[in-house]
């Protein structure tokens, strides 16, 4: 079994580029093709002056942050079970790179496996603010 002591944080994971590529196919994916994320032309004139990544493009990479990062236990299987809370202080411009650390809050045992509660904070290069912050809740079994 690994240290997934309540307190213990874990990370930052590695830097991930948010390309307009990866947005694009975010996009596409979701059917979310609202022009602050799709239409550089248009996005330069607005709010952000720049295109941004969805709220949960980033959201979608806690998994690959996570993984890198948290130990598991040999040989089981991890499922993302939910989410208690979820915010997006700050937006995450397109070319921007972003890496996510995650703090243990509450491990319960139960019949199979376990339960792990984590606060994931994901930070963007050069942000003042994270551009993430989730309560995320995974479950171990094996």
């Amino acid at each position: 079994m690994t240290d997934l002591t309540p307190g213990t944080e874990y990370g930052p994971s590695s830097w991930i580029e948010v390309t307009q590529e990866k947005i694009d196919a975010f996009a596409e994916a979701t059917g979310d093709h609202q022009w602050i994320h799709v239409d550089p032309e248009r996005a330069a004139a607005g709010p952000f002056g720049t295109t941004i990544g969805h709220g949960y493009l980033t959201l979608s990479l806690l998994p690959v942050m996570s993984d890198e990062v948290v130990p598991r236990q040999g040989g089981g299987m991890g499922v993302n079970y939910g989410l208690n809370r979820v915010r997006f202080p700050a937006p995450v411009p397109s070319g921007s790179r972003v890496r996510g650390t995650f703090r243990i809050d509450a491990f319960d045992a139960f019949e199979g496996g376990f339960q792990a509660t984590m606060t994931a904070t994901v930070e963007r290069e050069g942000g003042e603010k994270p551009v993430c912050v989730a309560e995320v809740v995974f479950r171990y079994y094996g």
